[in-house]
């Protein structure tokens, strides 16, 4: 019996960074045999066990074919003469296809450590066509090692396009790419693994809401150009910059998503374009079969998010629909989730105008129609239309105090009702503040 660590934990010792999880080969022994040594087995599709005193994963050296299109198109052949070598040659990358065995002495048939060393990200062989996940993968360790200088190999690049234009990526299952997307979501610059799946054609397969963000012209031109995908990667990668939760980047990368296929000949405006994304992230989130918290949240920012760029425009009426769009009086707490998005585009993209007064704005209209308790109540804003316990209007008050008004317009001035015209930050106009 020998024993390998292989893949994260070798790469990563390799790079200096710290090792999160370790996995292990068993090289020479049998399922029965890891039972008997009371090894707890655990994989469903190949013979992978859990030690039984430390709970990591071992699992026995195989080799793989493939039988069908898909990420479970696959055979597996485990057995005690299967090689380290043989099992290392099944791997995606050649960064990934290292091991060490007991002694500390590493084993690289693919020249691993010299890519490491050139920061390179290059498939290990043509078994790399065999699975379509690897482009995910690939585009996924793209983004983790960005920052670190790494770059998907010309060659790699060209097999992914090949894998993509043939509509291998077609075959993968919904949870599969959903899982790898959320993961390269959570890297260090996400931007970067929609870039790769973009270059090489899988974003517009498995994506194309997104992939029709390219070339699509705004209003705000930065350093990089105008493009709209150019503003939703700069507001992303800025969430991330914020260790935002995954819902809310999501929720960053999805707001736009309807300037993609609004009107040509408005450009480049995009009227109506909230509306749209609501619509497009319903049809991706059912198709990737998006988690409901990271549908819910992109597209309530979706539909509130220019309300909110602009809430120093907005009356109380306008503040107050904006509030209950966003579900502001009764999850308080998420509200800050839904404002979060818009921090990062305004911030992240330096083209955009900076409003930070809306945010705080937003924040302190909040807390005032928020009690300590969370128990949603009204500010004493308005008195008449407006109920103590709702901000719905009540309508039958208020066609007949507006008919009142007209009828007392000029005997008496001072039974109209004075509506706020502007909120200002930290306190409300009230019934018969002097009008700007």
């Amino acid at each position: 019996m020998k024993v390998y660590t292989v893949g994260g934990a070798v790469r990563d010792a390799l790079l200096g960074i710290p090792v999160a999880d370790r996995d292990y080969v068993v090289v020479g022994m049998t399922p029965h045999q890891m039972i008997e040594a009371g090894f707890k087995p655990v994989g469903a599709d190949f013979p992978v066990f859990l030690h039984p005193q430390t709970h990591e994963e071992y699992a026995l050296a195989r080799t793989e074919r493939k039988i069908a299109p898909g990420y479970k198109g696959f055979v597996f052949h485990a057995a005690p003469d299967v090689t380290i070598e043989e099992d290392l040659g099944r791997r995606d990358l050649t960064i990934n296809a290292i091991a060490r065995d007991a002694q500390g002495h590493l084993i690289d048939p693919h020249g691993g450590q010299a890519d490491l060393n050139h920061k390179i990200l290059r498939h290990v062989g043509d078994a790399f066509r065999e699975d379509p996940v690897r482009i995910l993968r690939t585009a996924r360790f793209a983004a983790r090692f960005a920052d670190l200088g790494f770059s998907v190999a010309d060659e790699t690049m060209q097999l992914m396009r090949k894998m993509a234009d043939s509509g291998e990526v077609d075959a993968l299952v919904a949870e599969r790419v959903w899982q790898e997307l959320a993961r390269g979501l959570m890297e260090a610059r996400p931007s970067r693994m929609f870039e790769v799946l973009r270059a090489c054609t899988a974003l517009a397969r498995i994506a194309p809401e997104l992939d029709r963000l390219w070339d699509i012209e705004q209003s705000y031109a930065t350093p990089s150009g105008n493009d709209a995908s150019v503003h939703a990667v700069m507001a992303l990668d800025y969430a991330a910059h914020l260790n935002a939760s995954l819902t809310v980047r999501f929720a960053v990368l999805a707001t736009d998503l309807g300037r993609g296929v609004a009107p040509q000949q408005y450009l480049p405006s995009h009227p109506g374009h909230e509306r749209l994304s609501v619509d497009l992230i319903e049809a991706l989130s059912v198709r990737l079969r998006v988690p409901a918290d990271c549908r819910e949240l992109a597209c309530t920012v979706a539909r509130w998010h220019s309300d909110i760029h602009r809430a120093l425009t907005l009356d109380a009426q306008g503040l107050l629909a904006l509030l209950d769009g966003c579900d502001a009086l009764r999850r308080p707490d998420r509200f800050t989730d839904v404002l979060l998005p818009r921090h990062a585009i305004t911030t992240g993209v330096p083209a955009i105008p900076t409003r930070p007064i809306c945010r705080n704005l937003i924040l302190s209209m909040r807390s005032n129609v928020c009690s300590p308790s969370t128990t949603p109540r009204l500010p004493n804003i308005t008195r008449g239309p407006y109920q103590t316990r709702s901000i719905k209007p009540n309508r039958t008050y208020s066609n007949n105090l507006s008919k009142r008004n007209s009828n007392h317009d000029q005997s008496h001035p001072h039974l109209r009702t004075r509506w706020p015209r502007r909120i200002e930050v930290g306190r409300c106009r009230r019934r018969g503040a002097r009008r700007e």
